[in-house]
């Protein structure tokens, strides 16, 4: 069995899966490129990508199979320094992935030099130091600076050898194939956990959830960055297995709220829509017929029942 990854994104059509097997863990500040990483390595849109931090919200699994072995892919909430009710609800979920996981990827941002959150970050993988690869991400980007990233690693992660630190773009696809090399260092041989077929164990009400998502996240980032989340009512599997109908509802917090997402004759919600119809067309065998509708939830980032629903 070669040793070589012919591809970060797609197995060669002929190689087989290799006996490695282990579950990684990415964790990094907001908005450092973990959902891009996870969606380019994969080969397949998996977590959601928004310029706006903190948009991962669950655990999203990504499944990566090459001729070295199978990588489980668990995206992390972006990691950040705040005491609202919300944002420790994202930090517990981190922190129970890093205890069970095998290996961790610790993505830090090229262009941003290391600062209360990234300590705050190294902070919480000292007792992991052991098992963690580290991505300096953006590289592509002109005012990208990775060599100030690498003092930072070398100063805070003695034990981490610079055969660990890659310097990629997970936008451009640079780097990601030696990064994957280095995260099959800590795979022990064991059974896989997926079908090799599989690139995620996401259910389909939760992947189309996620994109109606994105898309009102990506058009509504100035008024309601995180105020929104997408509540799937009801699903029907239609026209012998080509349609897939779904009434869904983009839920905000404040009656004021509404309008912005509904839009100035429902321009809005209708873009929305349609742009989500468009990026589950890339996804799915089947059409998908969206009715998308607004309604009100107040205050619903206080609410335990709502939160234990959305970040499990």
């Amino acid at each position: 069995m070669s040793d070589i990854l012919e591809n970060a994104n797609l197995q060669e059509e002929n190689s087989s899966v290799g006996n490695k097997t282990a579950v990684v863990a990415i964790i990094g500040r907001p908005s450092v490129g973990k959902s891009t990483f996870l969606n380019t390595a994969s080969g397949e849109k998996i977590s959601i990508v928004s310029p706006v931090p903190q948009t991962t919200r669950n655990a999203v699994k990504g499944i990566i199979n090459t001729n070295l072995g199978q990588l489980v892919f668990i995206d992390t909430p972006g990691y950040h320094n705040s005491e609202k009710k919300f944002n420790l609800k994202l930090r517990s979920l981190t922190k129970e992935q890093l205890d069970s996981c095998d290996a961790i990827l610790y993505l830090i941002d090229a262009t941003r030099t290391p600062g209360e959150e990234e300590e705050l970050t190294s902070e919480l993988l000292q007792p992991y130091a052991d098992k963690v690869v580290v991505g300096i991400n953006k590289i592509d980007l002109p005012e990208a600076s990775p060599s100030k990233a690498r003092i930072f690693i070398t100063q805070k992660f003695p034990k981490i050898t610079a055969s660990h630190v890659f310097d990629i773009s997970a936008e451009k696809d640079i780097g990601i194939n030696e990064l994957l090399r280095g995260l099959y260092d800590f795979a022990p041989v064991a059974e896989h956990l997926y079908p090799e077929e599989f690139y995620t164990d996401q259910e389909v009400d939760f992947r189309i959830a996620e994109i109606i998502r994105e898309q009102a996240i990506n058009r509504l980032h100035d008024e309601l960055p995180h105020a929104i989340y997408v509540d799937i009512a009801d699903m029907e599997m239609r026209k012998n297995g080509k349609e897939l109908w779904v009434r869904a509802f983009l839920v905000v917090e404040r009656d004021s709220q509404k309008g912005m997402v509904i839009g100035k004759g429902a321009s809005m919600i209708k873009t929305i829509r349609i742009e989500s119809i468009k990026e589950m067309r890339k996804i799915f065998d089947y059409r998908v017929d969206l009715d998308l509708q607004v309604k009100v939830n107040k205050n619903w980032r206080q609410k335990d029942p709502v939160l234990a629903r959305l970040l499990k």
